[in-house]
């Protein structure tokens, strides 16, 4: 190996460790997100901004907020802070209708 061999294979595999860990990441706040499409009735840009204001007004990180969300999915259980903070969102975005209701 030539010199400096180790050191680049090292940085390589910390990169490849960090893309691995920002695809993980990207899923779950995708999925959030499509929780809020189906639950708020909102569009997928409004969803983010949802997750978005609930990260910054609970000062939890994002990429957080939306495995909580995940986690009330599937069990019912989400902070009551979350889930108010979660709510007002909602309420700020979502519709003041059920589409297709006259």
């Amino acid at each position: 190996m030539a010199v400096g061999e180790p050191e680049r294979i090292s940085e390589l595999e910390a990169e490849v460790d960090q893309l691995k860990e920002a695809v993980t990441s990207h899923a779950v706040v995708d999925q959030a997100i499509g929780m809020m499409v189906a639950w708020g009735r909102v569009a997928p840009d409004q969803g983010w901004e949802v997750l978005r204001e609930v990260s910054q007004h609970t000062n939890i990180k994002l990429r957080s907020v939306a495995e909580m969300i995940l986690v009330w999915g599937r069990r019912g259980e989400i902070p009551p802070d979350v889930r108010a903070e979660l709510e007002d969102a909602l309420d700020r975005y979502g519709p003041t209708e059920v589409p297709g209701q006259e």
